[in-house]
């Protein structure tokens, strides 16, 4: 019996952080946060069998295969603030500007387009 007590584990350390993404309001897939800063985004398996579906980006192409990153892929990366309006938004959210992750979970529930990427219920 193994006990779930203490935190999940990967090949790459601890499981961190969880994310939910959406694209056009419909679930698509799961980023997780390995480690200290690794990220893994992984699509749901509902997803890839539907007929219509489509990936979040050309650069992750539709499979069952996690994409893995050291940080966040540069998709996600892409979502975020730069500039005046990170120095603002992090000051703001009080969030540490090296903190992508939270960034992205505090910014991204209602971004610009059709991706969406909210906490993941515990």
């Amino acid at each position: 019996m193994s006990d779930s007590s203490g935190p999940q584990m990967s090949n790459s350390g601890p499981v961190g952080r969880r994310a939910v993404v959406r694209l056009d309001g419909a679930r698509v897939g799961e980023l997780v946060e390995i480690g200290d800063r690794a990220t893994h985004f992984t699509y749901d398996g509902a997803w890839l069998e539907r007929p219509d579906a489509v990936p979040v980006s050309l650069t992750m192409p539709l499979r069952a295969d996690p994409f893995d990153a050291s940080g966040l892929h540069p998709f996600f990366e892409n979502l975020l603030p730069e500039g005046w309006l990170l120095q603002l938004s992090t000051a703001k959210l009080k969030i540490p500007p090296d903190d992508a992750f939270g960034l992205l979970l505090a910014t991204c529930g209602d971004c610009v387009g059709a991706v969406e990427i909210v906490a993941a219920e515990p």
